[in-house]
């Protein structure tokens, strides 16, 4: 094996000067560090035998390795490689702090687990990975640990792990999240194929600063507001949830993730039979996400409009609808309407109970209205507010209470 005596120079490692070689011939080769120098003279390159028992040098940085560690690493000289471009950070990479800003805000810890978990089927995957079978997944064929020989597809297990470890260390009350890449197989000699997620995961009480206890216990509502706010951080259009049946959650207490009408994850509370596998007494509520897809779709310009100089108009309207029926289909067909002088309209509350029907639940909705030049009358308001509460009654077959 031959080493360029340039390359050692260029690595201020230490090499051999010609007056301490010694007179080499082919019977009598000279011996540095356990290996046979064949080399006439310093020249170009130096030829050595390597010992049959040295299978670990195999290539020409192996052997100026070799030389170092024996004469010191301390003398390799440290400097940056020369380059004619300036660094920068990936295009996504302002968007992703500015999600974990967010979340840290709300009292979230990132956690950072392995890329590597046991095979498992009790997760259900993101929809790019959705229809993967068992041998579409990529797998390690010397694995480090045997229960870890396949490469993750799903953020959720080593997050469970890391609520499961704190737990166990007495503490209760735990809010993490993750980014972290999945991993599925390619076309037989390409590299996987790769997705950046996001999971969150929620537990225990409500903590707030300066306070013992918690006041209240968390619950699904606080994970999706937590998810929608770092969506917003990120200057995206907002996700939408609708009722889903996935099979790592609990009926009844699950949603679909939805962004500009493609399905990208899945929020919810963790089932009771994999609660049970990891032996979770209290409620776990989780979410991952798609994060490739929210990630390519551009930002939202950010806009800046005067103060308003007059006072809006509130209304307030309850509507006796089908269950079935969404808080954001509602949203969204009053911000279809186009109409004037509306500002935007907000979701109350809902009602179920005595004197609603069966199937049905009352939803309350607050409409603003306000005139950039003038303060509206309430005679203009009203002719401005009742056409569009019975476009909804039309549009979802709808009563007022």
């Amino acid at each position: 094996m031959s080493i360029r005596y340039e390359r050692m120079r260029r690595s201020s490692v230490f090499v051999p000067s010609e007056s301490k070689r010694l007179p080499v011939s082919a019977s009598r080769p000279q011996k540095w560090f356990g290996f046979y120098d064949h080399s006439a003279s310093i020249s170009a390159k130096l030829a050595f035998t390597v010992p049959s028992w040295r299978h670990d040098v195999a290539i020409e940085e192996d052997l100026i390795e070799e030389v170092a560690r024996h004469t010191g690493f301390d003398r390799i000289g440290t400097e940056l490689p020369p380059s004619s471009l300036s660094g920068e950070y990936h295009s996504t990479e302002r968007r992703k702090r500015a999600l974990r800003r967010s979340l840290s805000a709300l009292g979230f810890d990132e956690a950072i687990n392995l890329s590597f978990i046991e095979l498992t089927n009790d997760f259900e995957l993101i929809p790019e990975f959705g229809g993967l079978s068992e041998e579409n997944l990529v797998t390690l064929t010397n694995p480090i640990i045997e229960e870890a020989s396949r490469m993750r597809q799903t953020l959720l297990p080593g997050l469970l792990d890391s609520v499961r470890r704190n737990l166990n260390h007495g503490i209760r009350d735990v809010c993490l999240f993750e980014l972290g890449r999945l991993f599925a197989a390619n076309e037989p000699g390409e590299l996987p194929r790769e997705r950046e997620a996001l999971a969150l995961v929620s537990t225990g009480g409500v903590l707030k600063a300066d306070q013992a206890q918690a006041e209240r216990e968390l619950d699904f509502f606080d994970l999706k507001g937590a998810l929608e706010a770092g969506v917003a951080a990120m200057n995206l259009p907002p996700v939408d949830f609708a009722a889903a049946e996935v099979i790592h959650l609990q009926p009844g207490q699950s949603a679909g993730i939805s962004f500009k009408g493609v399905c990208v994850g899945s929020i919810g509370r963790l089932a009771e039979t994999i609660a049970g596998q990891y032996k979770f007494r209290q409620p776990i509520f989780i979410a991952e996400v798609d994060l490739t897809a929210l990630l390519e779709t551009e930002e939202l310009p950010v806009l800046y409009s005067p103060l308003p100089r007059f006072p809006s108009i509130l209304r307030d309207v309850s509507l006796l609808l089908d269950r079935e029926i969404t808080v954001a289909e509602l949203l969204r067909a009053v911000h279809d309407q186009k109409v004037d002088h509306f500002v935007d309209a907000g979701f109350v509350g809902t009602y179920e109970g005595e004197g609603i029907p069966e199937g049905k639940r009352s939803a309350t909705l607050r409409f603003e209205y306000r005139a950039e030049d003038r303060t509206l009358r309430d005679e203009e308001v009203d002719e401005l507010h009742w056409p569009l509460v019975n476009a909804l009654k039309e549009t979802f077959n709808a009563e007022v209470r």
